[in-house]
C-alpha cells in the first residue's frame, strides 16, 4: 500500500508545489517550493512521521515552530506558514541564498582575519537571537547559512525560547546536540544558557583556525562528556600562526565553567571585530596542553558542574506565584467522562492560580514482550494520533503556548511514567483521574495510588461517584488510574 504521506516534485501541499528536493536527513527532508501567493522561492521542512520514527522528530518539529513564528531579523528565515499535525505537518519558510558555513571548511587552517570574520557574523547573529530569548542549542557549521546579509541561523528544533515551555528538556533529561559542539552544561541537563551557544562558536572558531575540532566527534556520550574533565589543546600548538589575541578568544570560549566565558554574545562579537584591544591572559601564552595540575584543574571544575541543578525552568517560574501544573489525564479511550471531569477540575484550578504553567501529559502504554504496532488500522502514527486528541482535550482551557505544552510519553508501566516526569520537572502540583475501586483494583494497584504515594508534591485525584457505580473491574488495569 502506497505511503500516503510520501512525496513527489510536483505535489501540491496546501497550494505549495514541491519543486526540488534540496536535503534529506535523519529527522526530515528539505524542499524548495512556490506558491502562487509568494514571489519569491520558499523552502519546506517535512518530519518524517514514518513507522519507526524517533519521536524526537515530532517534538523538534513542534519546538522550531513555536520559536522560528516568533523569530525577526535578518539574522534567521522568515517564517510563512505550517502544516496542521492532525493532517500532515510541515513548515514554510523563505529560501535563504548562500552558502552554509560547513562548505567552507577544509583541512588547511584559515587566516587569523578570515575566522575573526566569519566567527563575527556568526557572533552577531547569536546576539540577536538571544537579545529575542532564545537559545540556539545546536549552532554548528551545517546551521549557519553566510548570506548577503550576514550570517542566517537556521534549524531550530533543539532550541529555547524563555517565554516558552521547554518541550524536549521537559520530556527528557537526556543530553541533546551535535557530539562536537554540545557544551558542558548541555551534558549535564542544562539548556537554559546562551553560554551554550557561545562554546558552541568557540568549536567552530577553533576548527576555522587550527583544521581540527577541539574534542574531536565523538559517538559515545562517554566519549563527549571528556569535555568537562579535560581542556582542548591550544590552537597554536596544531597551528604556528594563530596569534596570541584569537588564542584567548577561542580558549576564552571554550571554558568548561559558563561563568568565565564571554557574559554575551555582543562582547564577543567586539573582541572579534578588535583583536588589538583583546586583553590578553595566560590563555594567550599557552603552547602545549596542560601538565597535571592543569588536568586536576580541568577535573574539578567539570566535576562542579556536573553536580550543579540543571536550570530546566527559569527561577521566576519557581516561585509559588507561577507554579508547575502537571495533569495526567488518560486518553486510551478518548475524551470519555473521567476525562472531562480531570479538565473540568484542571480549569477550576486554573482559575485560581493565574499564573500556573501548565504540562498537559498522557501515557501510550507498550507492550513488556513483543512489537508494539507502529501504525494505527488506519494507517496513523500512534504517538501523533494521541498528541492530536491530547491538544483537542486541552482546547476548551483557552491557554496560549506561553502556558501550556503537551507530552505524549510511551511506557509500560503509566505510574513510573508519570513520576518520572514529576520529578523531572519538578512539578508543584499533579491532577490526575482514577477509575473506580473495584475488587481487582484494590488487589493489582492502581496508577494514582502510585503517583500519590511517590510524587514530591500535591497530588489531586479527579473521581466519578458514577464509576464507582458501575463495577469498573473490567477495566482495572487501563489507564492512568
Amino acid at each position: 500500500m502506497a505511503d500516503p504521506l510520501a512525496l513527489h516534485e510536483g505535489m501540491d501541499i496546501d497550494g505549495y508545489r514541491l519543486m526540488d528536493k534540496l536535503a534529506v536527513g535523519g529527522m526530515g527532508a528539505v524542499w524548495r517550493v512556490s506558491h502562487p501567493d509568494h514571489a519569491e522561492t520558499l523552502v519546506m521542512k517535512t518530519p518524517f512521521l514514518k513507522s519507526g520514527a524517533d519521536v524526537s522528530t515530532i517534538i523538534g518539529y513542534e519546538t522550531e515552530e513555536m520559536v522560528l513564528k516568533r523569530l525577526s531579523g535578518r539574522h534567521v528565515p522568515r517564517f510563512v506558514a505550517a502544516g496542521d499535525l492532525r493532517a500532515r505537518p510541515y513548515l514554510v519558510m523563505e529560501l535563504v541564498e548562500g552558502d552554509t558555513l560547513e562548505s567552507r571548511l577544509g583541512d588547511e587552517p584559515m587566516e587569523a582575519a578570515e575566522v575573526a570574520r566569519l566567527g563575527a557574523l556568526v557572533a552577531e547573529a547569536l546576539d540577536s537571537l538571544h537579545r529575542q530569548g532564545v537559545v540556539h542549542l545546536d549552532l554548528k557549521p551545517g546551521n549557519v547559512i553566510l548570506s548577503r546579509r550576514g550570517a542566517v541561523l537556521i534549524d531550530f528544533g533543539l532550541a529555547r525560547h524563555e517565554k516558552l515551555p521547554d518541550l524536549l528538556g521537559e520530556e527528557s533529561d537526556d543530553p541533546m546536540g551535535s557530539p562536537a559542539t554540545i557544551s558542558p552544561e548541555q551534558l549535564c541537563g542544562d539548556r537554559s544558557r546562551p553560554e551554550s551557544d557561545l562554546f558552541a562558536l568557540g568549536v567552530i572558531l577553533f576548527r576555522l583556525a587550527t583544521g581540527q575540532y577541539p574534542f574531536d566527534e565523538p559517538t559515545t556520550l562517554a566519549g563527549q562528556k571528556r569535555r568537562l574533565y579535560r581542556p582542548p589543546v591550544p590552537p597554536v600548538s596544531l597551528n604556528a600562526k594563530v596569534p596570541p589575541w584569537l588564542q584567548e578568544i577561542v580558549l576564552r570560549c571554550l571554558e568548561v565553567d559558563p561563568g568565565a566565558r564571554y557574559a554575551s554574545a555582543g562582547q564577543l562579537l567586539f573582541d572579534l571585530n578588535h583583536p588589538e584591544q583583546v586583553s590578553l591572559t595566560e590563555r594567550a601564552e599557552r603552547h602545549r596542553e596542560g601538565g597535571p595540575l592543569a588536568r586536576l584543574a580541568a577535573w574539578w571544575r567539570g566535576r562542579d558542574l556536573g553536580q550543579r541543578p540543571p536550570s530546566r525552568v527559569a527561577p521566576s517560574r519557581r516561585a509559588s506565584s507561577a507554579p508547575v501544573i502537571v495533569v495526567a489525564v488518560d486518553l486510551a479511550h478518548g475524551a470519555d467522562p473521567l476525562a472531562l471531569a480531570v479538565r473540568e477540575h484542571l480549569a477550576r484550578v486554573i482559575a485560581t492560580e493565574d499564573g500556573a504553567r501548565i504540562a498537559c501529559l498522557t501515557v501510550l502504554r507498550t507492550r513488556l514482550v513483543g512489537e508494539d504496532p507502529l501504525r494505527d488500522a488506519a494507517g496513523r502514527n500512534p504517538y501523533v494520533v494521541r498528541l492530536i486528541a491530547l491538544k483537542d482535550w486541552a482546547h476548551p482551557l483557552g491557554l496560549g503556548e506561553d502556558r501550556l505544552s503537551f507530552h505524549v510519553v510511551e511506557a509500560v508501566d503509566p505510574g513510573s511514567a508519570i513520576l518520572d516526569y514529576v520529578r523531572l520537572n519538578r512539578a508543584d502540583h499533579v491532577v490526575m483521574g482514577a477509575r473506580g475501586a473495584g475488587a481487582l483494583r484494590r488487589h493489582l494497584g492502581s496508577v494514582s495510588s502510585a503517583v500519590v504515594a511517590g510524587a514530591a508534591c500535591t497530588v489531586t485525584v479527579v473521581r466519578r461517584k458514577e464509576d464507582d457505580d458501575a463495577a469498573p473491574d473490567a477495566r482495572a488495569g487501563e489507564g492512568l488510574g
